[in-house]
């Protein structure tokens, strides 16, 4: 007796499946310029990879016969594939099925991703897209009662952070949980215009008083620059590409180590212009950013974060073929100074680079912690003392390139100081506990007012110390590896991450990753 009957039972729930939510939600939701889920998980892995699990999980209607009338998929689609031949875990949230709230076996299908993901070691991309396993009020009516809230699964989503790489797409509006599970990642993005997060949408807020739009409320443009999302791109192809180069970077899972690539760009290549790259005056700023793609591998520097903690750079790049975590800092925006939110940004950097395993390079132009009223109110030294607990707390290599500045506790961060640490100067580097001009007028304060002409004396002063303070006078007293030539500067962190390479083990990392 065949079982082909059988069969074709499964083939025809399947085909109701790919129907989404019908055709008139599908068509509604494209309309609003997005991709459906099923068209977004064949843009985003290799063609033909993708192997879906729980295909047929949803609620279905029967008649008296037993013989299915209806059928509404549950509201995740979710399985492996791969992306340029790597697996991974993939779950996407299908808007067109009310919405995506929690209907349908949704939450259980939640679970086994992340349940995949860690114990399969392999990592996962959530493609969120509403609720994402959140309430609807709808479904009190359904149920007859009320649920008592609960973050089911939620520990694995966590546990997941020190395990495997996470990255989290919004590519809709994401409200509740569905907004929690794109925060809760190593990696965020959101679409311009067609995407948003919320606690709570324009639909409940607006009860409260003021009334907002959707984008006015939780846009891109208010997420990307508070440090809730990494990153925001103009379509959603463009998200699955970042999504890629994100995880070329990276292990599997914390139980390897990131993988070489051949560049091809040789790792003596000399960058003659470095020489003139830093102004002599010290109010002229520069572009950070052309030094750091001048020195990584040529068109290898993937840079996460850059509308928020804007003081800091913070990327992945390779050096003769190998990842490292970069931080580097930008003159352009307040000196370079640590801000409250510049300090964030580390934290969460540094975490991830320990997680998996990268050798960090920091390019250091550092005055000190951002100063006065406002940095006070906004809590600059907790934030940054979280910074240097991760810093210091780190195992993974780290190198130091001390391009300008160097001051104060920010700048004493510039590496882990507790273990061994490769740190060079370029000849225009200048450090001290405070720079010369923050402190001058209070040190030698008598002896200025007491000068028939205060001013010279000033800058006979100043002068003066400017010469105590050359990084020669520190080299004598071994303060720091080497002052170089800045046109070495590639050859040498070439050598330093080839250095590394036999220093770092596979495994889980010292402390757990935290969002």
């Amino acid at each position: 007796m065949s079982w082909e009957a059988e069969l074709e039972e499964l083939r025809r729930r399947q085909q109701l499946a790919r129907e989404l939510g019908g055709a008139e939600r599908v068509k509604r939701h494209k309309d609003g310029g997005k991709l459906t889920v099923r068209e977004r998980i064949d843009a985003l892995l290799d063609p033909g990879s993708f192997r879906e699990v729980g295909s047929i999980a949803g609620k279905a209607s029967y008649d008296e016969a037993g013989n299915i009338t209806a059928f509404t998929p549950a509201q995740l689609v979710m399985g492996r594939g791969t992306l340029d031949g790597k697996p991974v875990v993939v779950a996407g949230d299908d808007f067109t099925v009310r919405g995506g709230s929690a209907e349908g076996g949704l939450r259980d299908k939640l679970v086994r991703a992340e349940m995949m993901a860690r114990d399969l070691r392999m990592p996962i991309v959530r493609l969120c897209d509403g609720t994402g396993g959140g309430g609807s009020v709808r479904a009190l009516e359904v149920d007859g009662y009320a649920k008592c809230p609960a973050l089911y699964g939620w520990g694995l989503a966590i546990e997941n952070l020190s395990q495997v790489p996470v990255v989290g797409l919004a590519l809709g509006s994401t409200a509740g949980f569905g907004a929690a599970r794109v925060a809760t990642s190593h990696y965020s993005v959101m679409v311009k215009d067609t995407s948003q997060m919320f606690i709570a949408g324009p639909p409940v807020v607006n009860r409260l008083g003021p009334q907002y739009e959707k984008n006015e409320l939780g846009g891109s443009e208010i997420h990307t620059r508070n440090g809730t999302v990494d990153d925001e791109v103009d379509s959603e192809a463009t998200a699955f590409l970042r999504t890629r180069r994100f995880l070329s970077y990276l292990p599997r899972s914390v139980h390897e180590l990131p993988a070489r690539i051949d560049t091809g760009d040789d790792p003596q290549r000399k960058v003659e212009w470095l020489i003139d790259a830093i102004p002599r005056d010290e109010r002229q700023v520069y572009k950070m950013r052309q030094i750091v793609e001048a020195v990584v591998d040529q068109g290898t520097f993937f840079e996460m974060g850059r509308r928020w903690g804007r003081p800091v750079m913070t990327g992945f790049a390779r050096f003769g073929g190998w990842p490292v975590a970069l931080l580097a800092s930008d003159p352009y925006h307040y000196g370079g100074a640590w801000t409250a939110d510049a300090a964030r940004k580390i934290r969460r950097f540094v975490d991830l680079a320990q997680t998996f395993h990268l050798p960090v390079v920091h390019l250091v132009d550092v005055p000190g912690f951002m100063v006065g009223l406002d940095a006070e109110q906004k809590g600059t030294m907790r934030y940054g003392a979280e910074a240097i607990a991760a810093i210091i707390g780190s195992t993974v290599p780290w190198c130091a390139v001390i391009v300008r500045k160097c001051f104060g506790i920010g700048g004493g961060a510039h590496a882990n100081n507790s273990r061994y640490s490769t740190r060079y100067a370029w000849p225009s580097a200048n450090w001290g506990s405070m720079p010369i001009a923050g402190g001058l007028e209070a040190s030698y304060r008598s002896e200025i007012a007491g000068a028939a002409d205060p001013a010279a004396k000033l800058a006979e002063i100043e002068q003066r110390l400017d010469r105590v303070c050359s990084p020669f006078r520190t080299a004598e007293a071994y303060n720091f590896d080497e002052i170089i030539d800045p046109r070495d500067t590639r050859r040498l962190l070439c050598e330093f991450v080839s250095l590394c390479a036999g220093t770092i083990a596979a495994g889980p990392p010292s402390f757990g990753y935290r969002p």
